[in-house]
């Protein structure tokens, strides 16, 4: 049941409705926002909801248990069990057959021939996210930053609440939970601005994200050596704009959806292809993720407190686990490990050569320009379906082909579009939205369904699953 479905805007309104009926009622409407939750989560494969109402009760009674102890050790031991099986969890279902089919190739590069076990499995939807949620609960209850969570129904639909449960944004325990036990109120500036954002989330998706799939992306990743080097190049540019317009889409829809219930769930995307150095793209691109990754990982490893040495080895293993978490593939790995040089040789030159002063224009773009060519290199490894085709890829962007006559079609100049306008979205978004908000209810939801209605027809696409759903 993809946010971009019919079956969703009917869930959603019927959600709505009874919702605020029995907004007056705690126990009630989350015992029911529990139900839909499970409800759009079995819509995917209801033989997961055990593996999402197991890995969630777990946390809740761990939770529990280390809050009443008092023993560091056994605290430790708690949270070292919780840990060990979420990732075991994870690992099975994501990691398995990878990790086996590694060990049988280089196995036989010693002579052996062994056979891997390969489990038939599906992945279970969302599953690397709300992992990543449960277990963020547990050690900040470990460190003592939140209370214990004392209603079950309530921590069950933390974790699996459905506007952001598929694919993020990851959220806090103390930014979510807290917000269940109080009585939700929406104003007409919340409203318009859900509604704004639920609107703007599916033009990019159909309008944007689909269409320069479609037509500029697929075909050159399907058949690089097809094609000359403006093209090859320009679908890179594409799929940086399809996965950001995609990704992107995806939080505005789950953030206005759940704004339309009272919940507040914070932003993940910040017009991330302005950054001008890598460290300033990761606080701009996913940031629930880049800041989970902060938080639980590049700081317990010991983040930059122990030398400069031991901070560039932190940062590279943050992003190696960062770009396995988003697969299980060598691709992705290559991705994480691209990022994590990048953030190393970033930090190296900002050490050796300060920005000088005064740091103009013309030198900030110049940098924008430079940090979105190495994330787009990053992503060739991402989107492409092996090495090889990523090398296809290379080799056409290097190739002396310069044609230019798949380029003539609409969808560059949606890409241009994108383009031109990603860097104005900080300054204007917000006034963009103040307007749509202080127009009256009818011509707002008048607007939205005539926007969607347009996209749709101008896309002529097949609706297609968010990207990030595969993770």
């Amino acid at each position: 049941m993809a946010f971009n479905s019919l079956s969703y805007a009917v869930l959603f309104l019927a959600t709505f409705g009874i919702f605020w009926l029995l907004s007056p009622y705690r126990r009630w409407r989350n015992l029911f926002l529990l139900a839909v939750s499970y409800l759009f989560y079995a819509s995917w494969n209801p033989r997961y909801l055990t593996l999402i109402f197991f890995s969630s009760s777990l946390d809740y009674f761990v939770g529990r248990h280390m809050d009443r102890s008092g023993s560091p050790r056994v605290r430790r031991a708690l949270l070292s069990f919780s840990i060990a099986m979420n990732m075991g969890i994870l690992a099975t279902f994501k990691y398995f057959n990878f990790f086996a089919e590694e060990f049988a190739r280089l196995a036989a590069v010693f002579g052996f021939t062994p056979s891997p076990i390969v489990l038939d499995v599906l992945l279970p939807v969302g599953i690397s996210f709300y992992t990543f949620q449960t277990m963020s609960y547990i050690i900040d209850l470990y460190r003592r930053r939140l209370p214990v969570a004392q209603n079950y129904a309530e921590y069950l639909l933390f974790v699996s609440f459905f506007p952001q449960l598929v694919a993020g944004p990851i959220v806090r325990a103390s930014h979510l939970l807290p917000q269940f036990g109080r009585t939700p109120s929406l104003t007409v500036a919340n409203s318009g601005r859900a509604l704004f954002l639920i609107g703007i989330g599916l033009v990019k998706k159909m309008a944007v994200a689909d269409y320069l799939g479609a037509h500029l992306v697929d075909p050159v990743f399907s058949a690089p050596w097809m094609y000359s080097s403006p093209e090859a190049l320009v679908a890179v540019w594409a799929y940086a704009f399809q996965i950001y317009a995609d990704f992107s889409a995806y939080s505005d829809i789950a953030i206005g959806s759940a704004a339309l219930l009272g919940f507040d769930i914070p932003l993940n995307f910040r017009a991330p292809y302005t950054a001008q150095n890598l460290r300033d793209f990761w606080q701009r691109w996913h940031i629930s993720l880049s800041s989970w990754l902060r938080d639980y990982l590049y700081i317990p490893l010991g983040g930059s407190r122990k030398g400069h040495a031991r901070t560039y080895i932190n940062l590279l293993i943050t992003m190696l686990l960062g770009g396995l978490w988003h697969g299980a593939a060598l691709n992705f790995i290559v991705w994480g490990a691209i990022h994590g040089l990048a953030l190393v040789l970033t930090r190296v030159w900002q050490r050796a050569f300060p920005t000088p002063k005064p740091n103009t224009r013309l030198r900030r773009f110049g940098q924008t320009l430079l940090t979105f060519h190495v994330v787009c290199a990053a992503w060739i490894f991402f989107r492409a379906a092996s090495f090889a085709d990523a090398a296809a890829v290379f080799r056409a962007i290097a190739s002396t082909n310069f044609g230019v006559g798949n380029l003539m079609k609409p969808a560059s100049l949606i890409l241009l579009a994108a383009m031109l306008t990603h860097g104005l979205v900080p300054k204007h978004f917000d006034q963009l939205r103040k307007g749509f908000t202080a127009l009256p209810a009818v011509v707002q939801a008048v607007l939205l369904v005539s926007a969607v209605a347009a996209a749709h027809y101008l896309a002529q696409t097949e609706v297609a699953p968010f990207i990030y759903f595969q993770f």
